[in-house]
């Protein structure tokens, strides 16, 4: 079902991302199970025609367990990313797991340059991670963030962690990376369509990501239309 939904969205002249859901097992053989079933999916989009990514996150392949574990099984799923010549996110997840999962991108991006991450908007330390991390070679997500954060480490209004997340994407366009913008918010998408367009911000620099099913009026269609990707993210599960 899940390669069909991916299909027709390729139709429409959009890329995707595609996510087993789940996160924190709880088990060796879980996560193996976890780390077979991504590794039969890269085999499956391999065949797919259209720009089609996997997203993942990293306690779903053993984080809770040990990062030992972890690695092990992003480097399998990995192989099959290099095999398949597509690419491979590692998802944010809560604030005590931002340090290891950015720790984790940089060691899997010296082996697979089609390695992306993601920073959330709402934290306040987001900036100089993206400073930290910046290069040509980064793909990077932006997107709100959807864990309850203390008001001691993140922003807690919609003002707030708008300004952030435009402030986050014109720093990385203005560094060496490439931003994906994922965000349903109006208002972060046209401040971001002008100022890209006044920078004269060059189309590989970027893109627009939405999820699955969330309404969008013609706005992805308005955006596609000037030449820009937009990628949406398929969970399934």
């Amino acid at each position: 079902d899940a390669l069909k939904t991916i299909e027709e969205i390729h139709n429409r002249g959009f890329a995707t991302t595609v996510d087993i859901l789940g996160e924190h097992v709880q088990t060796e053989s879980e996560a193996q199970i976890v780390r077979d079933e991504y590794s039969e999916l890269y085999e499956a989009i391999g065949n797919i025609n259209g720009d089609c990514t996997i997203s993942l996150k990293i306690t779903h392949i053993g984080l809770d367990i040990s990062e030992n574990l972890a690695m092990e099984n992003l480097m399998v799923i990995v192989q099959k990313a290099r095999e398949a010549s597509r690419g491979i996110t590692i998802d944010m997840e809560s604030s005590e797991l931002t340090d290891i999962t950015l720790n984790i991108y940089k060691k899997t991006v010296a082996e697979f340059n089609q390695t992306g991450t993601v920073l959330q908007a709402y934290l306040f330390r987001s900036l100089d991670d993206l400073k930290n991390i910046d290069s040509p070679q980064l793909k990077l997500r932006i997107c709100k963030g959807i864990y309850r954060e203390p008001p001691e480490i993140a922003f807690q209004t919609k003002e707030e962690i708008r300004k952030n997340f435009i402030t986050l994407v014109q720093t990385l366009l203005n560094g060496q990376g490439t931003a994906q913008i994922a965000t349903h918010d109006p208002i972060i998408i046209d401040s971001l369509e002008n100022w890209i367009e006044e920078n004269k911000i060059p189309p590989n620099r970027f893109e627009f990501q939405v999820l699955y099913g969330v309404p969008m009026g013609r706005k992805l269609e308005q955006l596609r239309d000037k030449g820009w990707t937009g990628r949406v993210y398929v969970p399934f599960g």
